[in-house]
């Protein structure tokens, strides 16, 4: 039997002929989570606890839970980022680094990339256009003051609308990365007819929030899987076609003390390869601009 053709594959070259970019992205939400202590009607339905109820009553649990994520989470993803020297993006809801200020303070003395999760972490979906570019403006000015610089990346809750990727271009955003279609970026030139975005995809299957929505998932399980989609990417770009991997954190999740050995694991085994591009969603951004035309 003749084998069918094999469709060509989209080429990217990584800085000093890496194989594979890998992109680490912190979540920061905590603090800007749904309360009604913030004006919203109800709870926080993203609930470990699984408590969730359909009421306006404040979920004190829950948020101390959240809590948790800044208090003792996040020291310990500092610690092994600095540790392991890796660069990451912070997708960061802004009302959070205004509640907590020593996670700005570590981002910025990190010198990592602060990306917009919205001003709050809502359902931006919701929104009319005028509610969703006075969110994205005042994200934008709460980072700025937080940060000491403005974010260029944005990550919506969940879903975006058919306004986003115009207010964002209009507003000054350079990528967008609500897309989950490929391992490498690429230009959408048909949201905005004449003025192309660059969308630097997020994988979601080597998400920590894996050992959440799934709490039958083990570190363990969840370090296997990373590691696998690492070496096959890495593998991919030794036969001619590097990509790039994601991989999502979250304070309060990857940061307990019975999962953080597996993320110091995974960034053990990145660091045994010689040839991976460390980078954050901004610089893999402009490298692949400068690469491809729009």
């Amino acid at each position: 039997m003749t084998p069918g053709p094999i469709l060509p594959e989209e080429r990217i070259d990584w800085p000093g002929g890496a194989k594979l970019a890998l992109s680490v992205v912190v979540n920061v939400e905590e603090g800007s989570e749904m309360t009604i202590a913030r004006g919203d009607r109800g709870m926080e339905p993203v609930d470990e606890l699984g408590v969730f109820v359909k009421s306006n009553i404040r979920n004190y649990s829950n948020e101390s839970n959240y809590l948790y994520g800044i208090k003792a989470g996040a020291p310990r993803i500092v610690k092994l980022l600095q540790r392991y020297d890796m660069m990451a993006s912070w997708t960061v809801a802004a009302l959070a680094l205004e509640n907590h200020p020593d996670i700005a303070r570590a981002i910025v003395e990190l010198r990592h990339e602060p990306v917009s999760h919205g001003w709050r972490w809502v359902h931006q979906f919701k929104m009319d256009e005028d509610a969703e570019r006075a969110f994205i403006r005042r994200a934008v000015a709460s980072i700025e003051k937080t940060c000491g610089m403005r974010p260029y990346g944005w990550l919506s809750r969940y879903l975006l609308t058919d306004n986003t990727r115009r207010l964002l271009s209009e507003e000054g955003f350079l990528y967008h990365m609500d897309d989950y279609s490929g391992d490498i970026p690429f230009w959408d030139r048909e949201t905005i007819p004449g003025k192309p975005m660059c969308i630097v995809p997020y994988q979601l299957d080597n998400n920590d929030m894996k050992m959440w929505t799934d709490p039958a998932l083990t570190p363990d399980q969840w370090l296997g899987y990373a590691k696998a989609n690492f070496d096959q990417l890495y593998r991919e770009g030794e036969e001619g076609n590097p990509k790039m991997m994601s991989v999502g954190l979250h304070l309060r999740i990857v940061g307990r003390p019975g999962r953080i050995w597996a993320l110091e694991e995974f960034f053990r085994h990145v660091r045994a390869h010689d040839e991976v591009w460390i980078a954050t969603r901004r610089q893999i951004a402009d490298h692949f601009m400068t690469q491809q035309a729009a």
